[in-house]
């Protein structure tokens, strides 16, 4: 009687279950500034890919994992102790032993030829692994980079019989020395793509556009390709990216080739703690919202794409200094909010558990005539009457970045989280908008990719959520920021903590913004922030009459750079004050935050005429 085939099938089901939790932590890993990951994460990183390939050695996912644990040892040999090296170079033999018909076999076999020479400096073994290679490959696209690395070995043995080998290991190890260009990833979403190049450290770049055909260039100095990286070109089918190319243009110059269509400007900032490069690229300005619902659809954004290499350029003369881009505003400059109204008592909400994932579909629509702003504007969005229908909500921090600590413990990641789960909850059940999340538990995520997913996801609006923290432990209320320029220290201080960026790079971020803020979507920003900020901070004095509203302010917040839609980040309360960590401790008191929120977005949508006309009575009623 033949065996049930329902064993296998799970095994291949835990497989890729197993193999998604091995990719989330390995992301957690990496996204760790370098000197914070210890050998026991790595470790516990490659266990968890090494189960892929027990579990179900014959499915796809197993030669990926092993892949993955050959890069994570050549990680090590760098960070840690160079026999790591040879751990790659064995999982990498193992791969083409086991896996003789896998798609990497190719790449596994270059890489090994590449740590023996680079990193092993075993330059015998180096020459027979690129022979090996020519001989099976020889149509390869890296079969120029293995006859050029084989003239160099060549070249190598020549030097030292004339007696420069002293000289020549010198160089050698110099260049070993350089920074290594990691990863590349990728997002396009409508008008607008970002690019993020990640870099072991702080390097020097230099730009240019060329047309015929149209492609963006970065010349990165004083660094080297890994040995991933080497090589590859990834095409993009989507979007204004239509292919990302990298190589080490001459030694010591990485070049990054961004082959682009209808794009109307670029931009380009450095980011550390991991250090990274991101591209912003933008076409045309459209306006921030949609004239119809969309249907019900996925929204959860593709994943990132990681990046290939490029065909060398001419490099040119005289590169840049990169500085890290500002990871605080300068002074925040108060706005004028709303008129005050009287308040009055919340209608009683239905407090329910937060349920991550989910996701209502469906638009808001109404028949009312959008109102002008608070200054008398009637911008584009409201003009034309276009309607908000997806949300995306962002929980500040997460992972190992905590966020601010408060006196007994409370870490903002876990705060923010559980105030936008509840947010969320209350947007998909009261508004019937679509909600999405840029993480919806303990997990890392960059910076630069949070207005991504928001892009790509083509929603309406995003929300950031933080708390506040100050030296003096007695201050105490709720601000709301938008992205624009600011000469506030105070505004400063909160943008450095939330960007954890260096404040000597203020200056090259506001000349960032300022190339990239357009005019229609800062002045619905600053509507939903004035709503949201009137609404919150009304909702916290209910509850403790010395909550102080501090106003909407502005700021550089890199988190809500590039973003194509109506943008804020609330600071909902200060941690470091012992009576506010008290309160925020409480479930019934976070409740009250996200009602407060979810007010104050009720009343921008009313002001949009994106309300229907019960809701609409409901938020006048219940400020």
């Amino acid at each position: 009687m033949p065996c049930p085939a329902f064993p296998q099938t799970t095994k291949k089901a835990a497989a890729r279950t197993q193999f998604a939790k091995a990719e989330k932590d390995r992301r957690g890993l990496e996204g760790m500034p370098q000197n914070d990951r210890t050998l026991k994460a790595y470790e516990q990183v490659i266990t968890a890919y090494r189960r892929v390939v027990s579990v179900a050695p014959t499915t796809g996912e197993a030669p990926t994992a092993l892949v993955a644990v050959a890069e994570l040892y050549q990680q090590m040999g760098r960070q840690f102790d160079e026999k790591y090296f040879q751990k790659a170079v064995d999982t990498y033999q193992f791969l083409l032993h086991e896996y003789p018909t896998s798609h990497y076999r190719a790449d596994a076999l270059f890489t090994i030829a590449q740590i023996e020479q680079e990193d092993l400096e075993q330059p015998d073994l180096a020459e027979k692994s690129y022979q090996e290679f020519l001989k099976r490959y020889p149509r390869s696209p890296k079969a120029d980079e293995a006859t050029q690395a084989l003239q160099d070995i060549s070249a190598g043995r020549d030097r030292a019989v004339k007696g420069g080998e002293k000289k020549a290991l010198a160089e050698r190890e110099e260049e070993r020395k350089l920074p290594r260009v990691t990863s590349i990833r990728s997002w396009n979403g409508e008008n607008y793509t970002r690019v993020v190049i990640s870099l072991e450290e702080e390097v020097k770049f230099q730009s240019a556009r060329i047309s015929n055909p149209d492609r963006i260039y970065f010349d990165l100095y004083t660094a080297k390709l890994s040995a991933a990286l080497a090589g590859k070109t990834i095409e993009v089918s989507t979007g204004y990216l239509k292919t990302v190319r990298v190589a080490q243009n001459q030694v010591g110059v990485v070049r990054v080739v961004l082959e682009v269509d209808k794009v109307k400007e670029y931009s380009a900032f450095l980011l550390k703690n991991p250090y990274r490069l991101v591209v912003d690229i933008h076409g045309e300005a459209v306006t921030t919202a949609k004239a119809e619902p969309p249907p019900a659809r996925d929204t959860r954004p593709e994943k990132a794409t990681t990046v290939p290499e490029v065909e060398p350029e001419k490099a040119p003369a005289k590169p840049a200094k990169a500085k890290p881009a500002a990871s605080e505003t300068a002074k925040v400059e108060e706005e004028p909010g709303p008129p005050a109204e009287q308040p009055a008592e919340p209608a009683k909400a239905k407090r329910a558990p937060a349920k991550p994932g989910r996701k209502a579909t469906g638009a808001l629509s109404s028949s009312s005539t959008a109102k002008p702003t608070h200054n008398g504007q009637h911008t584009m969005t409201r003009a034309l009457g276009l309607k908000i229908g997806k949300i995306v909500i962002d929980a500040g921090h997460g992972g190992h970045d905590t966020g601010t600590i408060g006196p007994t413990g409370l870490q903002e990641k876990d705060l923010a989280l559980d105030v936008a789960l509840r947010l969320g909850r209350l947007i998909e059940e009261k508004l019937g908008a679509e909600v999405v999340y840029t993480r919806e538990d303990d997990t890392f995520v960059p910076l630069e990719d949070r207005t991504a997913i928001a892009n790509q996801a083509k929603a309406d609006m995003f929300i950031s959520i933080h708390a506040n923290s100050s030296h003096d432990h007695s201050a105490r209320g709720v601000e709301t920021y938008y992205l624009n320029f600011s000469a506030s220290e105070d505004a400063m201080e909160v943008a450095a903590r939330e960007n954890a960026l260096a404040q000597a790079s203020l200056h090259d971020l506001q000349d960032i913004v300022k190339k990239i803020a357009r005019n229609e979507k800062i002045e619905e920003s600053r509507e939903l922030a004035g709503d949201i900020q009137q609404s919150l901070a009304r909702r916290m004095q209910r509850s403790s009459h010395t909550e102080k509203n501090r106003g909407v302010k502005r700021a550089p917040f890199v988190v809500l750079i590039g973003a194509n839609m109506p943008s804020v980040l609330a600071e909902v309360s200060f941690l470091s004050n012992p009576a506010d960590e008290a309160l925020l401790k409480r479930g019934d008191h976070r409740q009250r935050v996200a009602e407060g929120i979810f007010t104050g977005v009720s009343s921008y949508l009313e002001s949009l005429g994106s309300l229907s006309s019960n809701l609409a009575r409901l938020v006048s009623v219940n400020p």
